[in-house]
């Protein structure tokens, strides 16, 4: 199961509870690119600290990778068509 799940159903079992809002909180400035106050990490306990550095890894990667796909999208664009021979 991907990290993001594991948060998902954190979220969805206590919502309001303290972990649930620092996550949602993590997830919504991470998809938003908005600040995080680090500090909000520190209330979780430490298996759901390792969760919330796993989600950074995570979305660190995914990003890299549509970052690439983006690259690779624009370089294609840029070449001239391929001609097939007869």
């Amino acid at each position: 199961m991907r990290v993001i799940q594991k948060i998902q159903q954190v979220i969805a079992q206590e919502p309001q509870h303290p972990t649930g809002q620092v996550f949602s909180r993590l997830i919504s400035g991470l998809e938003d690119e908005l600040d995080f106050p680090l500090h909000e990490l520190y209330k979780l306990n430490a298996s759901d600290f390792q969760l919330a550095m796993e989600i950074l890894q995570e979305w660190r990667l995914d990003r890299y990778y549509l970052g690439k796909s983006k690259t690779f999208d624009v370089t294609l664009q840029a070449l001239p068509p391929i001609k097939h021979k007869p």
